[in-house]
């Protein structure tokens, strides 16, 4: 029987539950399995949603074979207009367990691109892995998002960082940096001397906010939107409502942080906890998830967003940004560029309004909070 892609329902919902069964039965990640039920728990569509997300299911005889979820979003482009484009996320075929059903995966993206010409997806965990490899031979435009990391307990990181703990030999070299206080001494050294250099900027508030749905506050980041935004060439809408909806005051795992100058607000984070990851051992691993800012205030939010985690006790800070400015804000506030698996790539369609890419891309802005696994994986 043909395999039919189809709205998510709550009748499937038995069928999905056996076909996540089926992933582990096969020995997949425990956590690679499609969503349990149909109703998005994160951003359900309502008739006036401007962000939402939306199920589908690859359902073959009444036995589901894979699915995917789409999150419609508002995004700014580079001739100044508004368009509502969607994000591929989450696509899960049984043809990762069963070669029999390998042409679910296409199947998924093909469905996905008829629903949402203007489609892109952002992630991926790199360019080995088959949606990327996918997607470069399909020719979408392409590229990976810097990664950038602060140290913030160096004997912590160099006991717990697995990926560099590779060898014996570096075990020995790392462990004993920790214990002998080199790797200590080393860090203080790196960053006094990234402060000298640092941008100098007037004295800003660092407010955390339990929301920002608050009326005033709503009002100074729905004006800081609208100075800001000419500053990217493409980037989520970021004005009061959109943060609303994407940052309630329900997920509490979040902090929330304004800077105000004079009582407006200047630039904005949003900061938290990555799930544990076998890579980073024991250590806890802070995330600046998103931000914006007012022109020449960048370097300011960075650094409230930074101490905010630094003072809620995390050993090291990570965050993606894709746009140029930032990442030398995060540079100039110690932080450090590392090897990216985290992947932008844009349909034709999409495409055809980012030309000429290479142009585009530089100020394109994009952070860990427009790709995979919110609202709960930084």
């Amino acid at each position: 029987m043909a395999i039919v892609i189809q709205p998510y329902r709550p009748e499937h919902e038995p069928a999905v539950a056996d076909f996540n069964q089926r992933l582990r039965q096969a020995g997949e990640d425990q956590n690679m399995v499609f969503y349990q039920w149909a109703q998005p728990r994160w951003l359900p569509r309502s008739a006036d949603s401007r962000v939402y997300n939306e199920f589908f299911v690859a359902v073959d005889g009444g036995i589901v074979r894979g699915g995917y979820a789409l999150k419609g979003q508002e995004f700014f482009f580079p001739d100044g207009q508004i368009r509502s484009i969607a994000y591929y996320h989450h696509p899960l075929s049984e043809g990762i367990v069963n070669k029999a059903h390998a042409i679910v995966g296409t199947l998924l993206l093909r469905d996905a691109m008829q629903r949402a010409p203007l489609l892109y997806c952002l992630g991926m965990g790199g360019y080995d892995n088959p949606l990327p490899r996918m997607l470069v031979r399909l020719g979408w435009a392409h590229c990976l998002v810097p990664f950038f990391f602060r140290v913030v307990n160096p004997s912590r990181f160099l006991r717990n960082m697995q990926t560099l703990r590779s060898s014996p030999s570096r075990k020995f070299l790392m462990d004993l940096a920790a214990y002998s206080g080199a790797g200590w001494a080393s860090s203080k050294l790196f960053h006094g001397y990234r402060s000298l250099g640092a941008p100098r900027s007037a004295t800003a508030e660092c407010c955390e906010v339990a929301s920002f749905e608050a009326a005033k506050v709503a009002e100074s980041l729905q004006s800081l939107w609208e100075q800001a935004r000419q500053t990217c060439s493409f980037t989520a809408v970021r004005d009061a409502e959109a943060l609303g909806i994407l940052y309630p005051s329900a997920q509490t795992h979040l902090t929330r942080i304004v800077m105000k100058r004079n009582g407006s607000a200047i630039g904005w984070a949003v900061v938290g906890e990555r799930r544990k990851d076998s890579k980073y051992g024991n250590m806890r691993v802070g995330s600046v998830v998103d931000c914006f800012a007012l022109p020449g205030e960048l370097f300011s939010v960075v650094r409230c967003a930074t101490q905010t985690l630094e003072r809620q006790g995390f050993d090291l800070i990570l965050s993606n940004q894709s746009h140029q400015a930032w990442g030398e804000a995060f540079k100039a506030a110690g932080y450090l560029p590392g090897p990216s698996t985290f992947l932008f790539a844009a349909s034709k369609k999409l495409a055809e309004l980012l030309a000429p890419f290479e142009e585009v891309r530089p100020r394109m802005h994009l952070t860990r909070a427009d790709g995979d696994g919110l609202p709960g994986n930084f």
